[in-house]
């Protein structure tokens, strides 16, 4: 019997994936539906739903009606025993009710991480950043929550490890610990913005055999007093020599796109062992400044802190795991918004919105897999290559070049 991979050969030069372990993966998924009167495996129907995706689809009604125009091609290549698609109702169902996201979360985080470590990479080697977002399509008229999902994202290989949903009466503080330990964090730096500054939290990760990385903000006025009264200028007084201090600092200077950024990060290890902070062993002050067309500019001041020591990590080091917070933002929640046009589908059945999500980080995560940066130009490719594909004889296509 022919593999999926076997019937569906792209040519050398298009977008290469193992659709036999992400078919694999997906068949583990336990199907919640009633078993009369199914018509479609449960895995064909994820199956489809991906590669509609990759194929430019962004809603499910585009989906529905990519998978209908490709009837007989997809239904051969998944052996289906019937020559038709679901039903556009059908296909808000089987995302809304037929699975669990977590399952699906938990089948796609095992594909995207491969095999389990069998010993601990370097303290410090991964970064694992957490952030969370509203799909703002499902948030009703005259009110001002949605649905809302947190994160724990690989900026340097861009694909989602886990994604839970936040309740509605809970918040990303909450929910964060959740995801934090469905993590192997052995050799993992997790970062986070002001919100996941957190005591307890900070406390898991450290003892999980990981590290933090937080910015200090109002949430933690104490913390960030201190870090701020440390990185004042001194004030020298006759007679008196100045407080030892051990400031090291590094520099990056981008331009592109119109605008010219330089960032400067100076890093103490003085408050180790003086602040109350859970395993503190670095405090940071990051200062940017942005020339922007026009003559406009911007300055500003952060500040953070580290569990991570100087000799595991550099002031560059820092630099870089703030930078790759920042990831988040435009590798995966701007892609979903712009290039995937998450937050215009209005999809609120079951856990729809959350499934239309995991099939979004699923393609950005293949995307990124082949080393592309360019979401859009490589969907397009992707949908070029899989018409013709589809479109060829089933004898042949394993030949198609």
């Amino acid at each position: 019997m022919t593999t999926i991979s076997q019937r569906l050969s792209l040519p050398n030069q298009a977008l290469l994936f193992d659709l036999e372990q992400l078919y694999r993966c997906l068949q583990t998924v336990p199907d919640r539906r009633k078993r009369r009167g199914q018509r479609y495996p449960l895995a064909a129907l994820l199956m489809i739903g991906v590669l509609a995706k990759l194929a430019g689809q962004d809603s499910s009604r585009a989906i529905s009606h990519w998978a209908k125009l490709r009837k007989h091609e997809l239904s051969r290549l998944f052996q289906l025993k019937r020559q038709t698609m679901p039903h556009y109702s059908t296909w808000s169902r089987v995302l809304g009710q037929a699975v669990k996201a977590e399952e699906v979360e938990q089948a796609l985080s095992q594909f995207f991480a491969g095999q389990k470590r069998s010993q601990a990479p370097k303290r410090g080697s991964i970064q694992v950043c957490l952030d969370g977002k509203t799909l703002r399509g499902t948030i009703p008229a005259g009110h001002s929550h949605g649905v809302h999902l947190m994160a724990a994202y690989l900026p340097e290989q861009g694909v989602v490890l886990m994604q839970v949903q936040v309740g509605e009466k809970t918040n990303e503080i909450t929910t964060a610990p959740k995801v934090v330990q469905a993590l192997d964090l052995r050799g993992v730096v997790v970062t986070g913005d002001a919100m996941q500054a957190q005591r307890e939290l900070s406390v898991q990760i450290v003892e999980a055999h990981g590290d933090y990385v937080w910015t200090a903000k109002d949430n933690q006025p104490e913390m960030r007093e201190e870090i701020a009264l440390l990185f004042q200028p001194q004030q020298s007084r006759p007679g008196w020599s100045a407080v030892p201090m051990d400031l090291r600092s590094a520099t990056t200077l981008n331009k592109g796109h119109g605008r010219l950024e330089k960032r400067t990060i100076t890093v103490s290890s003085l408050l180790a062992g003086y602040s109350t902070f859970p395993y503190l062993a670095q405090v940071f002050r990051l200062e940017s400044w942005v020339q922007l067309t026009g003559g406009r500019s911007r300055h500003e001041i952060r500040y953070g802190l580290t569990s991570l020591p100087a000799s595991i990590a550099s002031p560059k080091r820092l630099l870089g795991l703030v930078r790759g917070q920042w990831a988040i933002e435009n590798g995966l929640h701007y892609r979903r918004d712009m290039t995937l046009r998450e937050d215009h589908s209005q999809l609120r059945l079951g856990h729809a919105p959350h499934m239309l999500a995991i099939l979004n980080n699923t393609v950005i995560g293949l995307v990124a897999r082949q080393g592309r940066t360019n979401l859009a130009e490589a969907r397009r490719e992707f949908a070029y290559q899989l018409e013709r594909a589809l479109a060829a004889p089933a004898g042949r296509l394993e030949d198609l070049s």
